[in-house]
């Protein structure tokens, strides 16, 4: 299974060396395509600065970045557009993958993990748009908009609509 990705923008391990430095700016048919994955109505501004060094006596790297962009959400409960401004840094670990000797796959679900680099290439876009999602509102909402709870009717029965005609029916 193939999972098509809305924006990949790739560095090979061995391009790294002492450290790498690159800025991602997504072209408007990129931002688009970001946008329609995420479910935003928009993306206007999206500039993601990446940091990748090798860490010190391990075989790990270390990816630093800052995110800056202007989104467009949906309001959760009025459907309205809902402007969103991010600005954040984040730090990733990265890992080479170690190759199989045995069939027996360890899973473990520890949160200090650090990710996996496979085929020795970093998908700086894949991150770029990672970082986005998560520095989003998962349940956007525009100030002052509250959700009503609508009233329970009184009496839910079949027989409801028949008492309510007899006792149209007794006074008549």
């Amino acid at each position: 299974m193939s999972v098509t990705l809305p924006y990949s923008e790739t560095v090979r391990v061995n391009q790294i060396g002492a450290g790498l430095n690159r800025k991602l700016e997504p072209d408007a048919d990129t931002r688009k395509r970001i946008a329609r994955a995420l479910d935003l109505q928009g993306l206007e501004d999206f500039v993601v600065d990446f940091d990748v060094k090798p860490t010190p006596s391990t075989s790990e790297w270390t990816l630093k970045g800052r995110i800056t962009a202007h989104a467009i959400q949906a309001c959760g409960l009025t459907l309205e557009p809902l402007p969103v401004d991010v600005d954040r840094r984040f730090s990733i670990q990265l890992v080479q993958a170690k190759p199989q000797e045995t069939e027996e796959i360890e899973v473990t679900l520890e949160e200090e993990d650090a990710d996996v680099i496979e085929d020795g290439k970093i998908d700086l876009g894949h991150y770029a748009v990672e970082q986005l999602l998560l520095s989003l509102d998962p349940f956007p909402r525009k100030p002052g908009a509250e959700f009503v709870q609508p009233e329970e009717p009184g009496e839910i029965s079949p027989f409801a609509a028949l008492k309510a005609l007899k006792s149209q029916d007794d006074k008549g």
